[in-house]
């Protein structure tokens, strides 16, 4: 670069870290949100279903039913409330105090010793179902258990024509905070990049310093560098502080290497910024700007990435729309490096994928972007 260059890139650094040490709703956005977010999705979100309210009813108190009805203050999943007939526990369902019910009948522990295979009854609201396919597990998981259990009091092996032996990868104890807060780092990440820059850029516009800028010697190219590289800075810098925040706060695991998630944060980070510069260029109004940047990147990134909703239980068209979002490929890469460790094979098509976005969307910054007043 020319020394003249040069020198006219550091004095539009220099004016944007002022601008950012003026403005502190720069600082606010790439470290006190990032925390924030962490600490609402880290702490209040859980696709975990534990203590589950539920209706025990045992109309017949027998050793069998009361052995098995014990499964259930047992564990963490439920919260067992002990009703004394159905139509109590029907009540409690319609009125939202449980959220299911499970009826041990007055003939539970006779037909079980006659090998009669008792009916257990299993009522469950399914409002939520992604709640009512948890509980229907969690039941069917406490009565094999208890089968395995009466099997070996007997001094019996339990027969059954299939044996399960489950093994879990990546995230042995099914912890949803290791999977929720990689996904929460490419939102945060989204945030940063598209609703700086884009806030930025249009304040510019609208205070008349970007005509100021615009009648200078400084080029576009000098411009762009000049407002790219301090809130890069920023953004990895909010990077540094959600990394140290899912390490010590929730312990999410890093398996793959270091080096390596830096290197796919800056790149995604830099997707980010060209997705803000772009919405810059066309609403020059901070409040249309912020609007478009919250509908075009931060919803698609929460919905559309697989940060919470599995891609592929999505329809064909909508699948196929999230090839255009670039949250959903950084989301693939977090959730690869933190769970699994370095696979190329997942990195690698994810990479390439970023970064024919990103020389996409600074190749339209800079053909939009020109030094006049129109």
């Amino acid at each position: 670069m020319k020394p003249g260059r040069l020198l006219r890139v550091k004095g539009m650094i220099r004016k944007e870290w002022l601008q950012v040490i003026r403005d502190p709703s720069s600082i606010a956005i790439a470290f006190f949100l990032p925390m924030l977010l962490l600490l609402i999705f880290g702490y209040g979100v859980s696709l975990d279903a534990k203590n589950v309210r539920i209706a025990l009813v045992v109309e017949q108190a027998d050793s069998q039913s009361l052995s098995f009805a014990g499964g259930f203050y047992q564990t963490s999943y439920f919260a067992p409330l002990a009703l004394n007939s159905i139509q109590e526990a029907e009540t409690a369902l319609r009125q939202s105090k449980v959220d299911g019910i499970v009826w041990l009948r007055h003939n539970f522990g006779r037909d079980y010793l006659r090998k009669d295979s008792p009916p257990i009854g299993v009522i469950v609201n399914g409002v939520d179902a992604n709640t009512a396919r948890l509980i229907e597990g969690y039941v069917q998981g406490i009565w094999f258990g208890w089968l395995e259990q009466q099997a070996e009091r007997a001094g019996k092996k339990l027969q059954s024509p299939v044996q399960l032996e489950q093994r879990i990868w990546y995230n042995p104890e099914v912890r949803s905070t290791d999977f929720l807060v990689p996904g929460v780092l490419a939102v945060i990440m989204t945030l940063i990049g598209a609703l700086l820059t884009a806030l930025v850029i249009a304040r510019e516009w609208e205070r008349g310093t970007m005509e100021a800028l615009l009648v200078t010697r400084i080029s576009v190219v000098e411009i762009l560098l000049g407002k790219l590289i301090p809130y890069f800075i920023l953004g990895m810098g909010g990077l540094a502080l959600s990394l140290a925040m899912a390490h010590s706060l929730f312990h999410v695991p890093l398996r793959g290497s270091l080096w390596l998630l830096l290197a796919t944060s800056a790149l995604f980070l830099w997707v980010a910024l060209g997705m803000g510069f772009f919405i810059s260029t066309i609403f020059k109004s901070q409040f249309v700007a912020a609007l478009v940047a919250m509908v075009s990147t931060f919803l698609p990134a929460f919905i559309l990435s697989g940060f919470i909703f599995d891609i592929q239980s999505m329809p064909p068209i909508i699948q196929g729309l999230t090839h255009l979002i670039a949250a959903r490929y950084y989301v693939s890469i977090l959730q690869t490096l933190f769970l699994v460790g370095d696979v190329w094979s997942v990195v690698l098509p994810n990479a390439a994928a970023l970064v024919g976005m990103g020389l996409f969307f600074h190749g339209m910054v800079y053909r939009k972007t020109r030094k006049n007043l129109e």
